[in-house]
């Protein structure tokens, strides 16, 4: 579980342990749609035909999570979007893969490849539904990263995960995620269930100007999710407190630099950084900069060049990204003589720092 704002983890247990992903597959295959729409390849009023396989493998026949959409009939995009998000339907996820790549196959590749751009290390994706296939796993880190860009990235298109029901094919079936009636904030994402890791759940509250983005997985039954996740999202809400670390434009440190008009440059966050502690204990905090330097001018401002890891009781909480500050020119002749000699005479002792 994460502090969506800070970045700060506020809990994590076996988060990068690798497990099949269920239907929760199904927020990494809208993503793929989200990010077509943003970039203009696909349109919502896209129209996607229903094929034999998508039929039989996620449709009425195949007793799994559906739309029940129609053998041959022809579908929007913001339709099937509705019936992927709301009813979890697996007909919808396959009639889009096709439909937006050719096959299901074709698919999931664009699934791993946006998966690899949003530095999702640990989840490899078969195909579009989350249906059980070898080889197919994600893990509770790379799920709440991807909820957190969902809703970061694709304002627009994160509504839908708080539509309360859908109704396709004369059918009406409600949303089921099980927190968004109960009062705790709750405005999306979704659900997953197989015999091997049990019940999972992906989910994002807001509440008091604080929104958390949490996933768990191994649960025995969907009562005892449901339960689980309402307990979780009501301590992370209530059980931290925010420390505020640097304010908006404030320098936060400085790396060294390489042939520079300046031997050093500083480095800012883009906004205010804070981080969430614990009330009763807040235990013990460390920061550091990390960066590869020494760095090589010239540097631009603005150009990324590290970021600020912070842990809490020897637990990596959170990492914010650093920026040069300031522009660096490239130093005259002597400026540049000097710092070789520098590198020369330190810099293989970072080898062993």
């Amino acid at each position: 579980m994460i502090d969506a704002e800070s970045g700060t983890v506020l809990i994590a247990k076996n988060a990068d342990a690798q497990v099949p992903p269920a239907s929760l597959a199904k927020l990494m295959t809208m993503e793929v749609v989200f990010n077509a729409i943003k970039s203009g390849k696909a349109s919502l009023e896209d129209t996607y035909k229903v094929s034999e396989f998508a039929w039989r493998t996620g449709g009425a026949p195949s007793r799994t999570s559906t739309m029940f959409a129609a053998l041959n009939s022809q579908i929007r995009l913001e339709d099937l979007i509705q019936g992927v998000i709301v009813q979890s339907a697996n007909d919808g996820c396959i009639i889009i893969a096709e439909g937006m790549a050719g096959s299901e196959q074709a698919f999931a590749e664009l699934m791993n490849k946006r998966a690899r751009e949003l530095g999702l290390t640990q989840s490899r994706f078969v195909n579009s539904t989350g249906l059980p296939a070898p080889g197919q796993v994600v893990s509770m880190r790379d799920l709440v990263t991807l909820a957190t860009h969902i809703w970061r990235e694709y304002p627009n298109f994160y509504k839908y995960y708080s539509q309360p029901e859908f109704t396709w094919n004369k059918i009406t079936q409600r949303n089921r995620n099980p927190l968004l009636a109960v009062g705790v904030g709750a405005d999306g994402m979704g659900t997953g269930y197989t015999e091997e890791s049990g019940f999972a759940f992906v989910g994002s509250a807001a509440r008091n100007d604080r929104r958390l983005f949490a996933a768990l997985g191994g649960m025995a039954s969907d009562k005892e999710r449901a339960e689980e996740a309402r307990r979780i999202i009501e301590w992370g809400m209530s059980a931290f407190e925010r420390a505020p670390l640097f304010a908006a434009d404030q320098v936060v440190g400085r790396a060294e630099v390489f042939g520079g008009d300046r031997a050093q440059v500083e480095l800012k966050a883009k906004g205010p950084i804070s981080i969430f502690l614990p009330q009763e204990n807040r235990g013990k905090v460390l920061a550091r900069i990390v960066y590869h330097g020494p760095l090589k001018a010239p540097i631009a401002k603005g150009t990324p060049v590290g970021s600020l890891k912070i842990w809490v009781d020897q637990q990596l909480t959170q990492e914010t990204p650093l920026f040069a500050a300031e522009d660096v020119g490239k130093g005259t002749l002597t400026q540049r003589a000097r710092g070789a000699v520098m590198e020369l005479a330190v810099g293989w002792m970072r080898d062993f720092l």
